[in-house]
């Protein structure tokens, strides 16, 4: 977390200030914005590997008084004007696209205003899996399931309890009940007290059309700003087929136990 303070620059209303952000991920609050910010991203990895990655940024809801550019060699590209209200709006661009400058717009009163977004780093494959606008919504091929239960940051098999809209946000909630925890990135998914059973939330994208169903599921997917963003989700049983398929054939890219 970086927050810089424009009220100590209120008599250099043009000051430039640079920032440098070596986490893969994280956020910028910057109080009272005036002049401007340089966010130089730089994360520890070696700069030959700079050009696979995609950075995205996501807004906080209140975030006002300065608009934030994409700048490359003194050319600047507008990404989210001052006081756009998009909730949930991800903005993503390549790592080689240029750099973040975020330019204060003009206050009667800066003390009223924060800017502030959070910050992802990841590999360009990654980002267009979570961003694809082809068909987000299509079942995953054998194939898919497989490489999605090694690589996912979440694997559990589960049921869905309920499944609430968030029509602003245009996302639907799967309120999960997990039978099985394979694996999880963060602790999404938690013992809940009056019951002792495992419960999480699982984001997807409300054209989908999620709805509450019997029977269990191998629910996959990626964390993505806090959240769980729902990959591929085939029903159990035809999860224990394909990966039975594919072990008898020697084909299955990791070990889990299916049952």
């Amino acid at each position: 977390l970086s927050s810089p303070s424009g009220l100590t620059h209120e008599s250099h209303r043009k000051d430039v200030e640079q920032v440098y952000l070596r986490c893969s991920e994280g956020s910028i609050e910057w109080m009272y914005p005036t002049g401007a910010l340089i966010v130089n991203l730089r994360p520890n990895i070696s700069p030959a590997s700079y050009k696979h990655l995609t950075v995205c940024i996501k807004p906080f809801k209140d975030s006002a008084g300065a608009n934030i550019y994409l700048e490359k060699t003194g050319e600047l590209k507008l990404l989210v004007r001052d006081g756009e209200r998009s909730p949930s709006r991800v903005y993503c661009f390549g790592y080689d696209q240029g750099g973040l400058f975020v330019e204060a717009t003009p206050q009667q009163d800066i003390s009223r205003k924060i800017t502030g977004f959070q910050y992802e780093l990841m590999s360009k494959g990654i980002a267009a899996d979570l961003h694809t606008a082809s068909a987000p919504c299509r079942p995953c091929s054998d194939t898919e399931v497989l490489l999605a239960v090694c690589t996912s940051d979440f694997v559990i098999r589960g049921s869905i309890q309920n499944v609430t809209n968030e029509a602003e946000e245009q996302d639907s909630v799967i309120h999960v009940g997990v039978n099985k925890l394979y694996r999880q990135k963060s602790k999404v998914f938690q013992l809940t007290g009056e019951s002792g059973n495992w419960r999480g939330q699982i984001k997807t994208l409300l054209e989908c059309g999620v709805k509450p169903g019997d029977g269990d599921f191998l629910f996959t997917g990626r964390m993505h700003f806090g959240e769980a963003r729902l990959g591929c989700a085939p029903r159990f049983k035809d999860f224990q087929r394909m990966y039975k398929e594919a072990k008898d054939k020697g084909l299955n890219p990791c070990e889990i136990g299916p049952d």
